[in-house]
């Protein structure tokens, strides 16, 4: 599936909104030129989708998210309606020092009429809807199944990604699950921003490990799949007084790479998913219990590891083949660390600050 960069987003999005102005003009003033309809939306429901992706008063929205549900919607109804007003007021003022619009006055271009007002919030709320339902489910897989492009099982090449939070079982024996949850969802979130940046997709939460996974190029190009690896252990390194203040300790994992060929499928009636399937996925999950045995923290396949070139701040040590459990034949194995993380010589890990 073809990459889209953020930027390539936000043109679309703002092509989208731009296009949603000039139907309204069409629809009521057809005898006004369109383009004046396109600004109108771009500044009515641009600073909208700034703020529902966080771009716009960042602090505030996590502040709102807070809030009970009903408390929630009141409050973004609330932020939506000035944020459109202010929106409506600039670009009615700037069309009217360009000479595009001549109002009978100037209040007829600073007040938003009602019946706009609820056409630009359809249109916005239909936006934010399609990028929320988009962002629950990954770009990837919303679009895989807006044109069921897994609906028959596809054969395809997929690198996958296994972390797994060590001693996660110990921390809830001690102090309790409620808590342990609450370091997973925290550590959860650590991994979206460079699981994001690296155009990766997390497929799934299984206990206390992820899954993250990409097609085959696009994760072994620039070494992407690695490079996310030690960006989410470099953030965690970089929070570690964080870690230790809320939670008592520094999140340790246990880190596998492979990749290979997959059989990948839409299931499920009720809820649909698309599911990986095959000796790929296995070996991954093998690979990441090999990390115990062999006392290291991230590993990767040697067939996998002989894909890409490696960022020159990683090191790569060749452990040799091992026997993996339900694979016929040895898997040949590296192990990786950052020259710039300190690596112990401890059971279970090893990659920390």
């Amino acid at each position: 599936m073809r990459e889209i960069s953020p930027t390539q987003n936000w043109i679309l999005i703002t092509i989208v909104l731009a296009a949603s102005g000039v139907i309204y003009d069409l629809m009521f003033y057809s005898n006004q030129t369109p383009i004046i309809g396109a600004i109108f939306a771009l500044f009515i429901g641009m600073p909208i989708l700034a703020f529902e992706r966080k771009v716009l008063f960042r602090a505030l929205y996590r502040r709102i998210q807070k809030l009970p549900t009903f408390a929630f919607i009141i409050t973004e109804l609330l932020i939506y309606e000035i944020l459109m007003s202010i929106g409506f007021a600039c670009a009615g003022l700037l069309l009217w020092w360009l000479g595009m619009v001549k109002p009978a006055s100037l209040l007829d271009l600073v007040i938003m009429p009602f019946e706009v007002f609820l056409y630009a919030l359809a249109v916005c709320t239909m936006l934010i809807f399609v990028l929320r339902v988009r962002e629950l489910l990954g770009r990837e897989v919303f679009l895989s199944m807006l044109i069921s492009r897994y609906r028959n099982p596809v054969k395809e090449e997929r690198v996958f990604l296994f972390i797994d939070l060590v001693d996660s079982t110990a921390f809830a024996e001690k102090h309790g699950d409620l808590r342990a949850q609450q370091l997973l969802s925290s550590l959860f979130a650590t991994f979206a921003e460079p699981v994001r940046r690296h155009k990766g997709l997390i497929n799934d939460y299984v206990g206390d490990a992820a899954i993250i996974t990409w097609p085959l190029a696009r994760g072994v190009r620039d070494a992407r799949c690695v490079r996310c690896i030690f960006d989410i252990l470099a953030d965690i390194d970089a929070n570690a007084a964080g870690w230790r203040k809320n939670y008592g300790q520094v999140p340790k994992l246990r880190v596998a790479l492979h990749g290979g060929e997959i059989i990948t499928a839409e299931i499920g009636v009720d809820h649909h998913k698309i599911s990986y399937f095959g000796d790929t996925v296995n070996t991954t999950a093998r690979l990441e219990a090999l990390c115990r045995s062999l006392n290291r923290s991230v590993l990767i396949s040697t067939e996998l590891a002989r894909r890409m070139e490696f960022p020159d701040d990683i090191s790569c040590e060749d452990l040799g083949t091992h026997a993996v459990k339900g694979r016929g034949q040895a898997l040949g194995v590296m192990a990786l660390s950052s020259r710039a993380v300190t690596v112990l010589n401890t059971p279970a890990v090893i990659l920390h600050g």
